[in-house]
């Protein structure tokens, strides 16, 4: 045995609440919309723009390439998305919302709004303390190169 405990240990602590948030919310767009949570990623991301590369997605939403790539393939069988060749960059793809895309969002922010008042009540008075400490976080990190497996 060692003296290390996995419980105590914060990436791992953020890595359970990470999970047990994301599984919280992702029931609702799941049942209803068949979607997974790195298709909820890139939806919520394109909901804040017009038209984005899956370049930028990527660099955003902490996914990489591939995995963005098939989750716009998906969500575009499904109608939710499209995408077009970048006409000044030709290796871009640039993927938009489709009507059915934005019926979606409109649908599931309400119940994103809800449930992210649920963690606040949840949090309590240390809400905005935590979310500050949390962008801090994020922020002190930065946009490293992720580790995958």
């Amino acid at each position: 045995m060692t003296s290390f405990k996995l419980d105590d240990f914060l990436p791992y602590q953020l890595a359970v609440l990470s999970s047990r948030v994301s599984d919280g919310f992702s029931r609702h767009y799941r049942n209803a919309y068949g979607i997974s949570v790195s298709e909820w990623r890139v939806v919520a991301h394109l909901s804040q723009a017009d038209s984005v590369s899956v370049r930028e997605i990527h660099q955003r939403v902490d996914m990489d390439k591939p995995k963005v790539s098939r989750a716009a393939s998906r969500l575009e069988a499904a109608g939710y998305v499209t995408k077009t060749v970048n006409p000044q960059d030709r290796r871009l793809v640039e993927l938009s919302l489709t009507p059915k895309g934005r019926e979606m969002i409109e649908a599931l922010t309400p119940i994103a709004h809800r449930y992210e008042e649920h963690l606040s009540q949840l949090l309590g008075a240390e809400d905005a303390q935590f979310r500050t400490r949390v962008s801090q976080l994020i922020a002190a990190l930065g946009p490293e190169i992720r580790n995958e497996d």
